[in-house]
C-alpha cells in the first residue's frame, strides 16, 4: 500500500474564526492538487464517520480552530504524541478537541490511530456568527501552510517508518 496522507480541516464557516480549519485546508488543497497521495478533506463539525477515512490514512494532518490560551492568530503544531496529550489535555477547550479525543479513542480502540499524526491548531478571536475570518486569524493562515507543508514533507519522508514500528 502506497503512502496516503489525510488532511482534515474542521470547523464552521459560518462562525467566524471557527472556520480557519476548512479555510487553511482548501489553501493547501488548491497548493498540493498535484499529489495523488494527499487527501484533503472537509471534516465539518466532526462525526463518527470520520473513523473511517482515518482509518484508511497512513499519514493524518488535522488543522483546527484551538484553545491555546494565546494571543488571537497564534499557530500551533503538536506532533504525534504531543497531538494525543493536547487533545486529553484540553478536554474542555472547544467542541472539536472532544469530537477530535473521542475519534482518537476509537481510532486506538480499532488500531487505526495513524502512526504519523499531527494537529495545527489556530487561536481564534471570534466565535460568532460571521462568514468571514477575524483580520488576526486571516493574517495566520501563511503560517499554517507553511507548517503544513513542512509537517507534509516529514510525513513523505519515510514512506518505511511504520514498518519499524510493528504496524
Amino acid at each position: 500500500m502506497g503512502m496516503k496522507i489525510l488532511v482534515l480541516g474542521i470547523g464552521n464557516t459560518l462562525l467566524a474564526d471557527e472556520g480557519v480549519g476548512i479555510v487553511a485546508m482548501r489553501e493547501l488543497e488548491a497548493r498540493f492538487s498535484a499529489r495523488a497521495d494527499i487527501e484533503f478533506l472537509d471534516g465539518g463539525t466532526l462525526s463518527f464517520t470520520l473513523a473511517v477515512p482515518i482509518s484508511e490514512c497512513t499519514a493524518l494532518l488535522v488543522i483546527d480552530a484551538a484553545e491555546l490560551d494565546a494571543a488571537a492568530g497564534t499557530v500551533r503544531s503538536f506532533e504525534g504524541e504531543e497531538m494525543d496529550r493536547f487533545l486529553g489535555a484540553n478536554r474542555k477547550s472547544s467542541v472539536h478537541e472532544v469530537g477530535l479525543l473521542d475519534l482518537m479513542s476509537i481510532s486506538r480502540l480499532t488500531g487505526r490511530w495513524p502512526e504519523r499524526r499531527a494537529l495545527i491548531g489556530i487561536q481564534p478571536a471570534l466565535v460568532d456568527w460571521g462568514e468571514t475570518l477575524t483580520p488576526a486569524v486571516a493574517a495566520a493562515l501563511p503560517e499554517v501552510c507553511a507548517i503544513a507543508a513542512g509537517i507534509i514533507g516529514r510525513f513523505t519522508i519515510h514512506p518505511d517508518a511504520a514498518m519499524h514500528h510493528g504496524i
